[in-house]
């Protein structure tokens, strides 16, 4: 392995920090690397595995002002790319506007996600709540050959060059961008249309909004979507034809919102709802459909079954849980609503009629998993697989792989071990694939027995058989969420330079 430091980022985390999600398998990194040829400990990297993967990654540089939130850390972006038998690894803090403002001041300016927003150091804020910093580590997509990184409550896309993982600057849509609102973490890119889809959310009236940039990369298309109020909305899903929104009965509540306090609560007497509306569709299209109280983080695809849109995504049984008294930690109680057992995550699936206006669901699986990728290329179709993660029992880690088959309703499970964690893996369809799990499952973990990370690559139609590669980084990074896959064909100039690591970016 052909290691280079090539940044270093002065923390000011104190040394006997004893957060849980700032300490162990949340470690922040604070040093930017460049490493060729990576070292593969057990196995070989398949010649057909081509492309590159993008991982996000919530890495603090500076405390709370009061309460950290493991939501408000700093992005930052590991990638990881495979070409000819060979792999590379890259990984760059995100240069957002609120990281460097923080890092020109040595401190936090900003509150987090469990802290008031008067706390705010600044006048200006970004996201939902307002005056909260844009840390754009939540999600990563690529949309015409650039990394978008983008933050949950709603800010700017930040473009990152997926070679290199160089933040390249803002998103603006040739000037289009709705910079007043933000756009939310979780855009959608149909790979069969070039289109990007996406929503953001406001504590203003029409509280929700949806819109679709197109193929040249232009603002094609932006609506209104009228909420009753302020909501929560954190994924979207679509179809060929259709988008889907929602609105779950956990929000803020509206009489502490009135005093700017920002507490969600879950309404179990209030239903589920749909919003289902063409993919450019107006206003006046928007049909809500009503369906069982939950909700939901992730979807993972939708598609079109004659007069039904069948939804699929982890439904939570417990969207608020409770203070049972038997947390062994303060900790364990203060983060209770990350972890999926306490969540009870399960996949399910919801089928809107068009027609009589009806839902019908189902529970799909009984197993508690969350983080559903599938293979990309049946996104809009009907498909049969999902890879899920599985989570460490009352914390926000991943400790295991799930693979959900829709036909038959089994599934197939690999444990990464006590004391490894995982992130969101994502399959890659292998050079020539013929078949939906023909290809591979790509993760990183943060080993805590080897202070170590590695990537790890299974087969995709036998995971539980374990990884068929495992990778050495150059360091122990954090643990982190969400993910991409983009494949080499898909990549400019990839196929051109002599070495994927030389490949010139944008």
């Amino acid at each position: 392995m052909d290691v280079e430091i090539v940044g270093k980022f002065l923390s000011t985390l104190p040394d006997d920090d004893d957060h849980p999600y700032r300490t162990g398998p949340w470690r922040p990194q604070t040093t930017e690397w460049d490493a060729d040829d990576l070292t593969a400990l057990d196995g070989e990297i398949p010649h057909d595995l081509d492309g590159i993967y993008l991982r996000n990654t919530e890495n603090p540089l500076h405390p709370a002002f009061s309460i950290y939130h493991p939501f408000d850390g700093d992005a930052m972006v590991h990638v990881v790319g495979f070409r000819d038998g060979k792999a590379f690894y890259r990984n760059r803090f995100v240069r957002t506007d609120g990281f460097l403002a923080e890092n020109e001041a040595g401190e936090p300016l900003w509150p987090g996600l469990a802290e008031p927003v008067q706390w705010a150091k600044r006048e200006h804020g970004w996201g939902a709540r307002g005056l909260m910093k844009d840390a754009s580590s939540t999600d990563v997509i690529v949309h015409r050959g650039v990394a978008l990184t983008s933050f949950y409550q709603c800010g700017d896309l930040y473009r990152v060059d997926p070679y290199s993982a160089n933040t390249l600057g803002k998103e603006t849509w040739n000037g289009h961008f709705p910079s007043d609102w933000g756009v939310s973490a979780h855009p959608k890119v149909d790979n069969k249309t070039g289109e990007l889809l996406f929503f953001n959310y406001s504590k203003q009236d029409p509280y929700l909004r949806y819109g679709v940039v197109d193929q040249n990369n232009e603002l094609a298309h932006y609506v209104d979507v009228p909420l009753p109020g302020p909501r929560l909305p954190h994924d979207m899903a679509f179809t060929e034809n259709y988008a889907i929104l929602n609105d779950f009965p956990l929000f803020w509540d509206p009489k502490l919102l009135k005093h700017d306090a920002h507490l969600p609560r879950f309404y179990p007497d209030m239903p589920s709802r749909f919003a289902v509306l063409p993919r450019r569709g107006a206003t006046a299209d928007v049909r809500w459909f009503e369906a069982d109280p939950t909700y939901v983080l992730h979807f993972t695809n939708a598609y079109e079954d004659g007069d039904e849109i069948v939804l699929d995504g982890f439904f939570e049984g417990g969207p608020q849980p409770v203070d049972t008294g038997t947390d062994s930690t303060k900790w364990e109680k203060i983060f209770r609503f990350l972890a999926l057992d306490r969540l009870q995550t399960r996949l399910h699936r919801w089928r809107l009629n068009l027609v009589t206006g009806t839902v019908t669901e189902e529970q799909l699986s009984e197993s508690i998993t969350e983080f559903g990728t599938i293979n990309a290329d049946y996104a809009t179709s009907d498909y049969r697989y999902i890879y899920a993660a599985t989570g460490k029992p009352g914390w926000f880690l991943f400790d295991g792989l799930v693979k959900h088959d829709l036909f038959t309703g089994g599934l197939e499970r690999y444990s990464l071990g006590d004391g490894v964690y995982g992130s969101e893996a994502q399959m890659a369809p292998r050079l020539g694939s013929t078949a939906e799990d023909d290809g591979y499952l790509v993760t990183l973990t943060t080993d805590m027995n080897a202070d170590a990370s590695y990537c790890l690559v299974f087969d995709a139609a036998r995971v539980g058989d374990g990884p068929v590669c495992k990778l050495q980084l150059p360091e122990r990074i954090s643990s982190g969420t969400h993910s991409t896959w983009v494949p080499g064909a898909e990549m400019r100039r990839w196929d051109h330079a002599e070495s994927a690591p030389n490949a010139v970016g944008l």
